[in-house]
């Protein structure tokens, strides 16, 4: 059996909360970047544009730190605590956008950004109760890469038939938010892989050090592909579209992979289950009403101009 691993939730919350600042702000500069580029498909030559570009190169730091903040979170709390909270990460895009634009969110769009941030204290606060780390095993880190190879066929068949098709916007950041969810999911591996070795003083190169180099690569290709997709989502989605895309994605791949692969919710009671279920049904439907709040406040102002 995996033994438990000591974790501090409410420090691994603060630094997701930070790190959802960091990544709502870091996007708002990336989307301003892209838009003023060159127009046209993204492809290597924007991207290259995009490394002088001043507000881009500031989102990008901006998000590098974000993922810093992130990993550290997942350090001292379960990936089930602490990837939801990035949720909050559109509420932090709305205000910026808000006054960037001078423009105070309307009542529908605060009441959505308030239904996010109570389904996702619940869910935190229920999963910070029932949530356990354990010792990662060899047979969880493959099923995880076998998961994440499964995705990249999928990807790779779905770029294939669609070449020369203009792909769906949304598409786009679902695909960008899935891979970002394997990212999370393959750096808590890596962390609760480290802190094993360390707390047992375990230093040998074996076939689970393998393993662990492996999630480093997936770690690499997902983050790649990721940034790729996020960069292509923010030239055909404004910046609240692209942040609520990957703060709802992301968080349920993730937490689906924490559950299911990492047992990160082993021995909860029932209840919890349920709760964590209604929870998070709450606030996927307060991100989705506020993106529908913001279109109908942008198709409002174009007429009124």
């Amino acid at each position: 059996m995996p033994s438990t691993i000591a974790s501090f939730p409410v420090l691994g919350i603060v630094l997701a909360v930070a790190s959802a600042a960091m990544l709502a702000l870091g996007n708002m500069m990336q989307a301003r970047g892209v838009r003023s580029g060159e127009a046209g498909a993204f492809g290597a030559k924007q991207f290259f544009a995009l490394l002088r570009n001043r507000p881009w190169v500031i989102g990008a730091l901006l998000i590098a730190a974000a993922i810093l903040l992130q990993l550290a979170s997942l350090t001292f709390a379960p990936l089930i605590v602490v990837q939801p909270v990035g949720v909050v990460a559109l509420v932090f895009a709305s205000l910026l956008t808000a006054r960037a634009t001078h423009r105070k969110p309307s009542r529908r769009e605060m009441r959505a950004i308030a239904t996010s941030v109570i389904g996702v204290g619940a869910f935190v606060t229920v999963a910070a109760l029932v949530s356990t780390q354990r010792t990662i095993q060899d047979r969880q880190l493959v099923a995880i890469l076998l998961t994440l190879a499964v995705v990249l066929c999928v990807a790779i068949v779905l770029a294939v038939v669609g070449r020369g098709h203009r792909m769906p916007a949304v598409l786009i950041v679902i695909a960008a938010g899935v891979f970002s969810g394997f990212v999370a999911t393959l750096g808590k591996t890596v962390i609760l892989r480290v802190q094993t070795v360390l707390t047992a003083q375990d230093y040998r190169f074996d076939s689970s050090n393998l393993l662990t180099l492996a999630c480093l690569i997936g770690i690499a290709i997902s983050g790649g592909l990721s940034i790729y997709l996020i960069q292509r989502a923010h030239t055909v989605n404004s910046p609240e579209v692209v942040v609520g895309g990957l703060t709802v994605i992301d968080p349920f791949v993730a937490v689906v992979l924490g559950i299911t692969i990492l047992g990160e919710a082993t021995g909860a009671p029932v209840w919890s289950l349920l709760v964590l279920a209604a929870a998070g049904a709450v606030a996927v439907w307060g991100v989705f009403d506020l993106a529908r709040a913001q279109q109908a406040s942008v198709s409002n102002a174009s007429l009124e101009n």
